[in-house]
């Protein structure tokens, strides 16, 4: 009870001047916002990316990807209640060569605009590709390249077939070609060509062909859209006058502006704040959704977690109901990588669950304990997408295993710096010599979920296999999932592969959010999608209330 007492105290008093700070630093104008504008804050610490490929990871795909853009293939972000799949974007339809598995054909969809009245096309889809893919291309972008690459390892080449028909290469069969595809965000050429080719100039007059229109773009304090009353899904035009992002990365100061009425919508609020701000009339909003919330480990040589013995202690140490209840109930502690019940957990043998004794055991056998500590550097960050409350929720995990015998000294980055050094890799000079990164996960499809963290050929710089993991083992099973077209039979391998990643605790598995968001009882209409991404175009902005 002490450690958690001292947790709670140390997330009420975290960040007080913070909270006042940005409270204070929000615009004097978003008091007096014409009804129908939506202003939200958000975890991040900047605009995201608005090119296109956006950065902040997740959060940067909701709030400045599925806006101003569309994929090939979208998200259905429309039910609560039922897990989201793929639906049709830019393209109706899509499909694999029935004698040639590397083949996909894309129809893409008919009369589609851009922002600026250009026409979507396959030539639009080819250029897009480019931008990422291509180095030597004009319009080659290495900022979205660094977010977008990655996201498509499969792809090997692409062509026009017809206006509205491109068709895909994969460097071998691949059935989860269509998740990466997913990722993949459409900006304007046109747009790009008038700007002068400029990527700088296109940031604060982007062109996509999503819901929404960018109006105003100043970085680090806000952005502005509107609805784009000519997107092609006439269901999801938005209902707002106006959507407002504001970067909020600190918890309190988050709350701070939702209770003085400066911003309407907070994501990840802080945990102690929940029962009083229900109490004083705001909605709190959870869902499950495909996230976990682990430590990713180096497997480089020398590193202690090569040993399985370490690996398994780490996790028997973690009290994840006490860490559930430090987050006023707002997490799902991990039995896994995947959460409890999911269709692809299988019948792990390795029981992740709290046992110091236990653990402390393991870690005398590899030759540690409390008198003499396995030591460690870890990095997290301090705010961001998915990452929960990861400074206090750190600092518990850090008692749990001194107790047992680790001893952890935590590299402490901005949210983009843990991204840029996930994507460096373990070995790079930019990891500062950690051994363990905190990573919260994207687990909604078979490549984002399992794939890139562990396959051999996607060490950096090629993926983000980050500790450099390689077993042919699993590798095999994982071009298994690539060659099962079936949907039955590749989650049949998907437990297989699940339960490796359990029984050889391949990484600190911690626990799983429920996506909190408070909101101000004014927002009607938010269906909160079992998903990172959502959907703002139901929403509206009532007259009365708060």
């Amino acid at each position: 009870m002490s450690t958690r007492r001292k947790m709670l105290s140390r997330l009420r008093k975290l960040g007080a001047r913070a909270a006042l700070a940005g409270a204070l630093a929000l615009s004097a104008s978003t008091a007096a916002l014409a009804q129908g504008t939506l202003r939200i804050g958000m975890t991040a610490s900047d605009i995201p990316l608005t090119t296109g490929q956006t950065d902040n990871g997740g959060e940067g795909m909701r709030f400045m990807g599925y806006t101003v853009y569309d994929g090939l293939i979208n998200w259905d972000l429309s039910s609560a209640e039922l897990a989201s799949d793929l639906v049709p974007g830019l393209a109706t339809s899509w499909g694999v060569d029935a004698t040639d598995k590397t083949k996909w054909t894309f129809k893409l969809r008919p009369g589609v605009k851009f922002h600026d009245g250009s026409d979507f096309t396959a030539d639009a889809v080819v250029w897009n590709l480019d931008k990422l893919l291509k180095a030597d291309a004009p319009q080659y972008d290495p900022r979205q390249s660094a977010q977008g690459k990655t996201r498509i390892p499969a792809v090997a080449s692409y062509r026009v077939v017809d206006p509205l028909t491109v068709e895909i290469t994969t460097k071998a069969p691949d059935a989860t070609l269509p998740y990466q595809i997913a990722w993949i965000m459409m900006s304007s050429p046109a747009q790009w060509e008038k700007l002068g080719k400029s990527w700088d100039a296109f940031a604060k007059q982007p062109s996509g062909t999503g819901p929404w229109k960018l109006t105003l773009f100043a970085p680090r304090e806000r952005a502005e859209m509107v609805p784009f009353k000519e997107y092609w899904d006439a269901n999801r035009v938005p209902k707002l006058d106006k959507l407002v992002l504001i970067p909020l990365p600190e918890a309190n100061a988050r709350t701070a502006a939702l209770r003085s009425g400066q911003v309407d919508w907070i994501e990840a609020p802080a945990p102690d704040s929940v029962a009083s701000l229900k109490s004083a009339g705001f909605t709190v909003v959870t869902n499950a959704y495909p996230h976990n919330w682990t430590w990713h480990l180096s497997r480089v040589e020398g590193s202690p977690w090569n040993d399985i013995r370490v690996r398994k202690a780490a996790n028997l140490a973690i009290d994840r109901d006490g860490l559930k209840e430090l987050l006023g109930g707002l997490a799902i502690p991990a039995k896994g990588f995947m959460p409890p019940g999911h269709q692809w957990f299988g019948h792990p043998t390795f029981d992740v669950k709290y046992d110091p004794d236990a653990a402390k055991k393991l870690l005398a056998e590899a030759g540690y304990s409390p008198a003499k500590p396995l030591k460690l550097k870890v990095a997290i960050s301090a705010s961001g997408s998915g990452q929960m409350q990861p400074l206090p929720m750190n600092e518990f995990v850090q008692q749990n295993l001194a107790d047992v015998g680790i001893q952890v000294d935590y590299e402490v980055v901005e949210w983009n710096t843990l991204i840029n050094i996930w994507r460096a890799g373990a070995k790079a000079d930019i990891s500062r010599g950690v051994s363990a990164i905190n990573y919260s996960y994207f687990i909604q499809d078979p490549f984002t979920g399992f794939i890139r963290h562990l396959q051999c050929n996607f060490a950096p710089p090629n993926g983000t296999n980050w500790g450099y993991y390689c077993d042919p083992a699993m590798d095999k099973l994982f071009d298994q999932v690539r060659n099962t077209f079936d949907k039955a039979e590749q989650t049949k391998v998907l437990e297989k592969i699940h339960e490796k990643y359990v029984d050889d605790a391949l990484f600190i598995m911690i626990t799983h959010d429920v996506n909190p968001r408070a909101m101000s009882p004014k927002v009607k209409g938010f269906v909160q999608a079992q998903n990172w991404f959502q959907d703002f175009s139901k929403i509206t902005m009532a007259t009365a209330g708060r």
